[in-house]
């Protein structure tokens, strides 16, 4: 649990070719970081877990200083040193390796070909690989911590004693052992626990007991707002690191939730628990018991719409839901929402229009509001949710933002060109389609595409085309047949038209 790597894990490395010659004693030292110095008082700039790694060029004459140098560095916390030969000192001086055995200070030898930095960047390596081990152990932790949430304390402290691979207890307010994993803890445990909390005046009790057995007992307050439900304590042999923390704050915070839950709450997860129960004896693939729960966000002819609001933010979309529930709730109405990121997806009753879908959001802060773009989906069978809410998102990517919610509806005869990402491509095509055209008029002063436009909104009838351009039909038929002539294309072919028509409409 606690930061670092053991001596012994840097001397195993055979590449290294590293070779211990006193203080073997130590080799369980841990190591939190890799130096080289040549100093005589480099422990006056050490906080403990070096390891130190010297040549031996400042190294003192006298047998006094050099004793003093080894012993100076093992109160300062070094985890060991690696002394480097064939450049100062063709072999680690004797006095060095009688000082280290009697400290129990490792102390090894560096043959010359082994650069410092070669051993600085592997003990560094694995530091660095440790800490994401730690970081992936809690984010894997986490997830299950909070799912045995719902089947309550004990659970909770078995995942947390798992993770740890520590005694986890849960102490009662009253001072007494409510819960332990995965045993009873011992006597002198439990009264350490009870001296400790007696002596604080606030109940709240959070700190570090070091045992005489070189055991560790952590505690922390199980606390919700100003009320203390008790602690949580973890009983360790050696102290938490930080990544071992944010566990055990996790499972503290969880544990506090459930000693919170108020009736009310017990009561809707016991009914869920049992709609959960249900779906598992229903036949599989059919979670009739889930569409009845929804069912109550439909309308009368079982029909819903959906909202969708895209926001600036995450905080503004968490904004824009609570504001929707706020107005919701003087309607004795339910919110069915789902946010993900700067989106907010809402179900509505089918018989609501764009007028109640704006009436959601008044209360919003107008900064909010002025950049929230909201669409709104037609009715749809509730069973067709899913497909409601695309259609809602279609709308809303092609609303103004600060505008009233935007019906999927009233897109029709310009929904292509709504959405940016249609536009982009319809303008790309346009481009190459009629840019023959686009040459012809510029070389030859003509206005061809016009004529092409009036052509194909006639559906190609010569007489209402040539009567919107203020022309003779034999006028018009000429000006198509050189049109077939610079683009290459029949246009008494269906799709022909069709394409062109969306082209020249991109291109106005």
């Amino acid at each position: 649990m606690n930061a670092g790597i053991p001596v012994r894990w840097v001397l195993s490395q055979p590449e290294l070719g590293l070779v211990l010659k006193g203080g073997g004693d130590g080799l369980g030292r841990s190591i939190t970081l890799a130096l080289t110095s040549e100093l005589t008082d480099a422990q006056q700039w050490l906080s403990g877990g070096e390891l130190v790694l010297t040549t031996g060029m400042g190294l003192p004459l006298s047998r006094a200083d050099r004793l003093r140098y080894l012993e100076d560095l093992d109160r300062a916390g070094v985890a060991g040193v690696g002394f480097g030969i064939g450049l100062s000192h063709e072999t680690v001086p004797e006095d060095l390796v009688e000082t280290a055995d009697r400290l129990g200070l490792p102390l090894f030898e560096v043959p010359l070909p082994t650069p410092f930095g070669v051993i600085t960047k592997k003990v560094m390596q694995r530091l660095a690989e440790q800490e994401y081990e730690k970081v992936l152990r809690a984010s894997r932790a986490q997830p299950r911590m909070t799912r045995a949430a719902i089947q309550g304390v004990r659970a909770v402290i078995k995942e947390l004693s798992a993770a740890l691979s520590a005694t986890v207890l849960v102490v009662g307010s009253d001072g007494a052992i409510a819960e332990a994993h995965p045993r009873q803890p011992a006597a002198e445990i439990v009264d350490r626990i009870t001296e400790f909390l007696t002596t604080r005046s606030d109940g709240a009790g959070s700190g570090v007991i070091q045992l005489p057995s070189r055991q560790y007992i952590v505690l922390q307050a199980i606390t919700a707002g100003q009320t203390v439900h008790g602690h949580l304590a973890v009983v360790t042999t050696t102290a938490l690191s930080s990544v071992d923390q944010v566990l055990l704050g996790h499972a503290s915070s969880l544990l506090a939730l459930d000693f919170e839950k108020p009736a009310r709450l017990r009561i809707a997860q016991n009914r869920l628990n049992s709609q959960a129960m249900a779906m598992l004896l229903d036949e599989p693939g059919d979670p009739d018991t889930m569409w009845q729960h929804l069912a109550t966000a439909a309308d009368r002819t079982g029909r819903i719409r959906a909202l969708v609001l895209w926001c600036a933010s995450p905080s503004d979309a968490g904004q824009a839901l609570k504001t929707v529930d706020t107005q919701l709730h003087p309607m004795n109405r339910q919110l069915f929402a789902h946010l993900a990121g700067d989106r907010v997806a809402i179900l509505l009753p089918g018989s609501d229009n764009d007028e109640t879908a704006e009436q959601l959001l008044v209360g919003l802060p107008a900064e909010v509001r002025a950049t929230t773009r909201a669409g709104l989906s037609a009715p749809h069978l509730l069973r067709r949710f899913n497909a409601a809410i695309e259609h809602a998102e279609l709308a809303s990517s092609a609303a103004v933002p600060g505008a009233r919610p935007l019906e999927l509806a009233a897109l029709a005869g310009h929904a292509l060109l709504a959405f940016p990402e249609a536009q982009r491509v319809l303008t790309a095509v346009s481009e190459a389609m009629l840019q023959p055209l686009v040459d012809y008029d510029e070389r030859h002063g003509t206005d061809l595409i016009a004529s092409l436009r009036a052509y194909l909104e006639a559906h190609g009838q010569w007489e209402t085309a040539a009567t919107a351009l203020g022309v003779h039909r034999h006028t018009l038929r000429s000006r198509i047949a050189k049109i077939e002539s610079v683009l290459g294309v029949q246009l008494d072919q269906a799709l022909v038209r069709a394409e062109l028509l969306l082209a020249v409409v991109a291109h106005r």
